[in-house]
Formats: structure tokens, sequence, C-alpha cells
């Protein structure tokens, strides 16, 4: 419920999005953190593995995941058509979830069948109350209110790289592609970001994370980096006007690389620099040597 001053009495949940191969042998830090975010011991999980043509599997692996990392409780919640998602009792998991975990697969299976039904708008407003949300590969994707629907890998921006359609809507600051580095995605997020700069490009690398706040605060989690392209400050594209697969010119597109521990403030759209850089001693000026 919102207070008398319109402002919500819990903050949203964290987002914690993936850029997919995340490790789940080793230390698996990413995916503790995201169990820790949604209680720890007392954690209960919602686990979606709609994006993936082998749910039953996929859904499989990640609750055994999840209990083994200490959740209290894991639950699947499989949609095979849209008809099933219609219904308002398939939704009732997230109801008591404390935390929802979208899995890898295809994004726009994500967005043709959840959109528009109780389970998309019960995950929205379960994350509106709190409720920490997850998702790695095309699940990291579907967060956003603008998704890459599909695209070319590249490493320079043209025509017809990139389609984006509407995600799950959970953020609008962000457009998110993922396996960023491995699959040579730069060329197609710059062309997400000239369509409409205000938007901020996000690359997730593999085994890496960026986790958002409620006062739009990022921290890079992972073994990799996460690529932020911020086109605030294009002076110029045309974008709008090449043709076919063309070759498309930005200008001014600032682009910044970040990696484990370091943040990101996506309203001031700027990193933050690392402590360590904001503590240290200023460097001591060598006294002239004597000329004689």
């Amino acid at each position: 419920m919102p207070s008398s001053f319109g402002v919500p009495d819990t903050p949203r949940g964290p987002l914690v999005v993936i850029g997919g191969a995340e490790d789940k042998l080793g230390d698996r830090l990413i995916l503790r953190r995201f169990v820790d975010l949604a209680g720890g011991g007392a954690a209960r999980i919602a686990v979606l593995p709609v994006a993936s043509s082998f749910s039953v599997e996929v859904a499989g692996r990640y609750e055994h995941l999840f209990r083994d990392l200490g959740a209290s409780h894991v639950e699947t919640v499989d949609v095979a058509v849209r008809e099933e998602a219609l219904h308002a009792d398939r939704a009732r998991p997230l109801d008591e979830a404390t935390g929802i975990f979208l899995t890898g697969g295809n994004q726009l299976k994500i967005a043709t069948l959840l959109g528009g039904t109780p389970i998309a708008t019960t995950l929205r407003r379960r994350h509106a109350a709190g409720v920490v949300v997850g998702g790695t590969s095309a699940g990291a994707s579907a967060l956003s209110q603008h998704m890459i629907a599909f695209g070319r890998g590249g490493p320079s921006p043209t025509q017809r790289m990139v389609s984006l359609s509407p995600g799950l809507g959970l953020t609008n600051r962000v457009v998110i592609d993922q396996h960023f580095r491995q699959r040579d995605r730069i060329g197609r997020l710059m062309a997400a970001v000239a369509f409409n700069p205000f938007l901020i490009g996000v690359g997730v690398d593999e085994d890496t994370a960026m986790i958002l706040d409620h006062r739009n605060l990022v921290e890079v989690v992972g073994r990799h980096s996460v690529t932020f392209v911020d086109g605030a400050d294009i002076t110029y594209t045309d974008i709008h006007q090449v043709k076919q697969h063309a070759n498309v010119a930005v200008y001014n597109l600032r682009v910044h690389v970040l990696t484990h521990g370091q943040r990101f403030d996506l309203v001031a759209r700027q990193p933050l620099l690392p402590m360590h850089v904001l503590t240290q001693s200023a460097p001591v000026a060598l006294e002239a040597a004597d000329d004689e």
C-alpha cells in the first residue's frame, strides 16, 4: 500500500539479471546471492522454466540447486500453452514466494505465453512488494519493459541487427542483452540504444550478474563483466534513415565496462568509483632533485 505521500511503504525487490551459464558446480556465487536475497534458509522460491523447450529437466535442476543452497521451499510454475497461464490459480505459488526465478531458453516464449496473464500481473505485483526476481539468459532479457527479442552478433551496429518487443516490464530504464561478450553482441546493443537513447543498454557476460536495487543502483557480481551503453549524449545517428543491413553511424555514445564488486547509478547514468579508489590517499609529490 502506498503511504500518504505516494511513496510505497515497501521498496520494490532487487532484480538479479544473469548473463547465462552461471556457475552451478563450484561456489555458485550468483545463485547463492539470489537465495540470500530471497531470505536464505527461509527462502521460498518459485521457478518459471517457461522459456525452455526442456522445462521439466531445467526446472528440476534449479529446484535441486536452490534446495542445496538452503532454500526452505522450491516450487516450479510451468506453462506449456498460454491457456494455462490464464487461470488465476497458476499464479498462486508466486504469491507465497520470497524469490521468483526465470530460466533461460527463448525470451519471446516468455513474453507471448505470460504477457497479460495473471502470472505476469502477479510477478510485477510481488516484485513491487519487495520480492527478489531473477532471470538468467532469456529470463534476464525478459525482465525489462523493452526487450531484445532476437538479432545478430557483430562488433558494430547495423540496420535490422536487432528486433525489440515488450518484455515483462519490471524496469523501464534499461534494455538487457545476455551471453554478451561470448556471443559478440555489442553491435546489436548499440543499435538498440540508438533506437531510443533514453534506455541504457546493459550487456551481461556469462557467469556474471547485475543486481539492481530499488534505488536504481547496480552491483556487478561474477566472473566476467557488465557493459553499459549510454546514448543520452548522442548528438547524431542515422539509424532511422539507412536501409536494409547498412552500417549505422552513432556519435558520442558512452560505454562503461564494470567488473565484480563495482557499481553503476542508472539515474545519474554513471559508474560509482570503487571504495578503495575514493579512500586512497593523494599521491605525494616528488621533491625536486638538487641541481648541484
